[in-house]
């Protein structure tokens, strides 16, 4: 037996659970963990911490809504003098005959009075609404600033992760947090930032006026602030987890709608639309559900609030009615206060106070969605921005770019499980000497493809050791080693862009000689040149305007412009037909030429010239030889050769 065979057979492979590792079609994940909420309060600071590099701008937002407050509420109290004065007016113009000589002056004096305290307080009001429209453009713009350091962060992120997260995420979910979420984060911080600072400022101001002009009127309005808080709090609390449950929902919506779409084809070949609109039913309906709860006590803070409010300017406005009635002197001690003798005016201003006192509560208590919505979806961005990339390289690790990389790759006593539950690889020996070609046959779970992960170190071993020209694979930088793999995988990915910058992907300092070249190793020179604009044809939506073989050959390419001197090849013409596979076998074969080569094939043709085939199979290599030895064994590959069993 050749020496390229002497490999130890692995024992207790077991098959992935649902969700983890690399999927294989469309479908339900049913594995994905879930987020739990962070702390709300945490989540606030940094979400501040994305606008407080902007202080000179935050400053004169401030400056403008305290300044536009203020203007509202000086507004407002102009109202008294307006009102007290037009009163007086009125009882003197009342007083005079109408045709008498005086009549005509007081009543131009009244009028006189009204205009001019009409002007002043538009003159007031102005001041408010400019200040108002330049906080709001300045804000907008601030605002928008964090929303893309926030779209940046958790896109540079996404970067860094390793594959597992990729693995136990739906697509549709990973990109709810870029738009749902993030969308909901920028429409607090537009809106709710200064709603809270211009009311906070109206309360406190209209408070101190309201003391100014009437102290028994305040502390009827005052009675009644506590009943409006507890009312909030107890409606806040409910909506905040209604809000998050929200959140989660709808990324789960979003997720299984993009793994439809993606594999629509599949669906209507298995004939399974009732089956994906009955799926899609039970989350939209589970969605429903959730915004329902989200939005009603969301919706109801406002009503709640207001008609409280509504309670408190009937009853401001009735007491002080009674005030302009009576009055009355009363001593406590040697204090004496005063009870009644209130003005018109004062009474017309209080009442609006009133009103205007509970109008930021309400506009805040408006808010409750927005507010939470946003927390919700803010603490599921700084979920993913929380989490672990992948781990750094040793201290000291060697670029493989530096050396030359032979290609002997060594697994000993590997052992390995996505799942700590379970373990896919244990106790997993082999070796493969540069430029040979190393075959894996064998049931779908058998751990073919976990294999060529651990090589990548998209996941990194359990146990045992992985080496490539006698040095273990940790001691590698990631990103040389990945360079020094290339990777021909069974689903092809095209980018947005030309062919030509679509090959180069593998090496962009190629140069378009190179790219050509590539093209050429992988037998795709001919039908691009036959392509309407060649090399700058435009991929379209992932290659629709090409047929699967030649997205696979343009992979193929892509793989060879690298230069990589290992090659992986995970059932890479599975997906095509025979004809088309004899093409893409030709690129391949060119491909291969003085590579270490890793083959993962369920067409037993495609792997006859290998220099040692493994047969995987409930956890164990049960068989190992070349074509010719393991046909002569009459065992399982003979019998999978022979058409005598299938692969599942």
């Amino acid at each position: 037996m050749n020496e390229e065979k002497n490999v130890k057979p692995s024992v207790n492979i077991e098959k992935r659970g649902p969700g983890f590792g690399p999927g294989r079609g469309p479908g339900r994940r049913t594995a994905r963990p879930v987020e739990k909420p962070g702390d709300t309060s945490h989540a606030v600071k940094r979400l501040f911490g994305y606008i407080s590099h902007e202080k000179a701008a935050l400053a004169i937002v401030f400056v403008c809504v305290i300044l536009s407050s203020v203007t509202a509420l000086a507004g407002s109290y102009l109202l008294r003098p307006i009102v007290n004065t037009l009163a007086e007016d009125v009882k003197n113009v009342a007083g005079l005959a109408v045709n008498s000589e005086h009549y005509g002056n007081a009543l131009a004096l009244s009028v006189g009075h009204l205009i001019i305290g009409i002007a002043k307080m538009a003159a007031v009001y102005a001041i408010s609404v400019v200040a108002t429209y330049t906080q709001a453009r300045i804000m907008i713009g601030v605002s928008q600033k964090a929303i893309r350091s926030i779209r940046s962060d958790l896109f540079n992120k996404i970067q860094t992760l390793p594959i597992r997260f990729f693995d136990e995420r739906s697509t549709g979910e990973i990109m709810s947090r870029f738009t749902n979420d993030v969308d909901a984060v920028g429409e607090m911080l537009n809106n709710s930032v200064t709603q809270i600072i211009s009311g906070t400022v109206t309360i406190i101001g209209t408070l101190a006026l309201m003391i100014y002009t009437n102290w028994i009127l305040t502390v009827i309005t005052i009675v009644f602030i506590p009943f409006m808080l507890k009312a909030g709090a107890i409606i806040a609390k409910r909506s905040r987890k209604f809000f998050r449950a929200q959140q989660a929902a709808l990324g789960a919506v979003n997720g299984y709608i993009e793994e439809t779409v993606t594999g629509q084809k599949v669906v209507k070949v298995f004939c399974h639309e009732k089956k994906v609109i009955d799926e899609f039913t039970q989350l939209n309906n589970d969605l429903r559900a959730k915004q329902l709860k989200a939005q009603f006590f969301g919706g109801i803070m406002g009503p709640v609030m207001g008609n409280l409010g509504q309670i408190s300017y009937s009853v401001v406005g009735a007491i002080g009615g009674i005030l302009c009635i009576i009055k009355k002197t009363i001593k406590i001690g040697g204090l004496r206060f005063v009870i009644g003798g209130f003005d018109i005016g004062g009474v017309t201003v209080f009442v609006n106070f009133s009103r205007q006192f509970s109008r930021p509560i309400n506009e805040l208590a408006m808010q409750v969605n927005t507010l939470f919505s946003a927390l919700a979806g803010a603490e599921r961005v700084f979920a993913v921005l929380d989490l672990s990339p992948e781990k750094e390289d040793a201290p000291g690790a060697v670029n493989m770019n530096d050396i030359k990389i032979e290609g002997k790759v060594v697994f000993e006593n590997v052992t390995f499980g996505y799942n700590p539950d379970k373990t896919v690889l244990s106790d997993l020996s082999l070796y493969a000497k540069p430029g040979q070609k190393i075959a894996f046959v064998g049931s779908t779970g058998a751990g073919k493809t976990t294999v060529t992960n651990l090589l990548n170190r998209f996941y990194d071993i359990t146990e045992g050791t992985i080496t490539i020209d006698d040095r273990n694979i940790k001691d590698y930088t990631r990103e040389s080693l990945r360079k020094n793999i290339a990777m021909v995988l069974q689903d092809t990915h095209l980018f947005t862009g030309t062919v030509r910058e679509n090959i180069r992907y593998g090496r962009l300092s190629a140069t378009d000689e190179e790219v050509e070249t590539a093209a050429k190793i992988a037998s795709a020179h001919s039908f691009i040149m036959r392509l309407e604009h060649g090399y700058d044809t435009m991929i379209e939506g992932d290659g629709d305007n090409l047929s699967q073989g030649q997205r696979q050959l343009l992979n193929i390419a892509r793989a060879a412009i690298s230069k990589a001197p290992i090659l992986v090849l995970d059932e890479a013409t599975s997906s095509v037909d025979t004809r088309t596979e004899k093409h893409i076998e030709h690129g391949m074969d060119r491909l291969m030429k003085n590579r270490t080569t890793f083959v993962i094939a369920h067409r037993l043709s495609t792997v006859r010239n290998a220099n040692a085939i493994m047969v995987l199979e409930n956890g164990k290599i049960i068989e190992r030889g070349t074509h010719e030895e393991l046909l002569g064994l009459k065992g399982r590959y003979y019998k999978l050769y022979m058409g005598m069993l299938e692969l599942d």
